[in-house]
């Protein structure tokens, strides 16, 4: 019976002996799985001075309501020209490409055609005639006037006369058109040759043409833009209309070239409905024009119209990293002998403004919460790299 009694104390002693040890375990471990949620970024105090670095934490903040638009950069209608002929005629000459600079009143495209030569013909020959012609006129007039000829004869040679005058009147404006002096023409100057000067200053857009090709004064030639003045033309959907206002901010950006965003301001709002896609066109100005990158008409643009403000929760735009597919702060742990214990936490963002960052998951943190702000991108990138702090 003793035997039996020191049995089974001695099996008792033995299992509580082990689960004791597993509850040690347990707490290791947690402990270690602890310290390591505190220990993501380390940061010590010389290091915190020394790179200048800063604490913030999430506060009531104003931000921007907007409306989502889209169109593409262009120009006013006086700051585009489309090049025709005044008359048909081969290329003869045609020395420019697409981005050429041209000024206004430059040649651009020289033409040929043999009907120029008669124009320049009919034109002289109607102007020998109309000294005749005048002559005639006023000899009938006198002489109707002391009833020694007939009036049908003094009316006669008033329509001869008036009429080529119309006729050599209608003559020189062509040739002025066609860029042909006619003063040259009456001393018997011909040319087969007309130019086609630009009629504003710009950079050559698109060329339709070739040399030794035939256009009609229906086909387009090439066109000029002058982009140096552009602007916004947005397309915003129905519901959102009644929310735009003359003067309100617009912040666009390039999709399909840069992430970078710019400024501007609404305009002109359309007062007509797109029925196929059910938007109005908004005419927006660029701010600072002059110090803005070199857009080129027709580009994409993404952009948002701030139509009124709201309040909401944020934090420092510094503090905030953007890895990608997530975003993250470095939320203060523990302060523990001058070095700082951050843990890296994942975020909900909203809208950016004036240097803050909409939160939206604020019911992740408690109250005074404490977030690394500069330096934050610095340690989280070298943490996602692998470094140790």
């Amino acid at each position: 019976m003793m035997k039996n009694s020191i049995k089974i104390l001695a099996q008792i002693s033995l299992l509580v002996l082990l689960i004791s040890c597993g509850t040690k375990e347990n707490k290791s471990d947690s402990k270690e799985e602890t310290h390591e949620r505190l220990t993501d970024v380390t940061v010590t105090q010389a290091q915190f001075k020394n790179e200048g670095m800063t604490l913030g934490s999430i506060k009531e903040s104003s931000f921007p309501d907007w409306v989502e638009a889209s169109g593409m950069i262009d120009v006013p209608p006086e700051n585009r020209a489309v090049i025709t002929a005044f008359m048909g005629g081969y290329i003869k000459n045609n020395p420019l490409l697409i981005g050429d600079a041209v000024k206004k009143g430059q040649v651009l495209i020289t033409l040929e055609n043999p009907e120029f030569v008669e124009i320049q013909q009919q034109f002289q020959e109607l102007a020998e005639q109309l000294n005749y012609l005048k002559s005639e006129y006023e000899r009938q007039q006198a002489l109707v006037a002391e009833n020694i000829t007939s009036k049908k004869n003094f009316l006669k040679a008033e329509s001869e006369y008036k009429r080529s005058v119309a006729t050599y009147t209608g003559l020189r404006k062509k040739l002025q058109m066609l860029h042909i002096n006619p003063e040259r023409v009456l001393q018997g100057d011909y040319t087969s040759q007309a130019s086609i000067y630009a009629p504003i200053t710009g950079t050559i857009a698109e060329t339709f043409v070739s040399k030794g090709s035939y256009v009609s004064s229906a086909d387009p030639i090439m066109e000029i833009v002058d982009v140096a003045h552009i602007h916004l033309e947005l397309e915003v959907f129905e519901q959102d209309m009644l929310k735009v206002k003359k003067g309100q901010k617009i912040k666009f950006r390039i999709p399909e070239s840069s992430d970078e965003f710019y400024e501007g301001e609404v305009h002109l709002i359309g007062n007509s409905l797109n029925q196929e896609g059910r938007t109005v066109t908004v005419h927006g100005h660029l701010e600072h024009e002059g110090r803005t990158p070199n857009f080129a008409v027709g580009m994409f643009i993404e952009a948002q119209i701030e139509t009124g403000e709201t309040t909401a929760m944020g934090i420092a735009q510094e503090s905030v990293v953007d890895m990608g597919d997530a975003y993250y702060l470095l939320q203060l742990q523990q302060q523990e002998g001058g070095d700082y214990f951050f843990n890296q936490v994942q975020v909900e963002i909203g809208k950016t403004r004036n240097g803050y960052t909409e939160i939206k998951n604020t019911a992740d943190f408690s109250k005074g919460a404490q977030f690394l702000g500069k330096g934050a991108f610095e340690l989280i990138k070298e943490g996602s790299e692998g470094h140790s702090h």
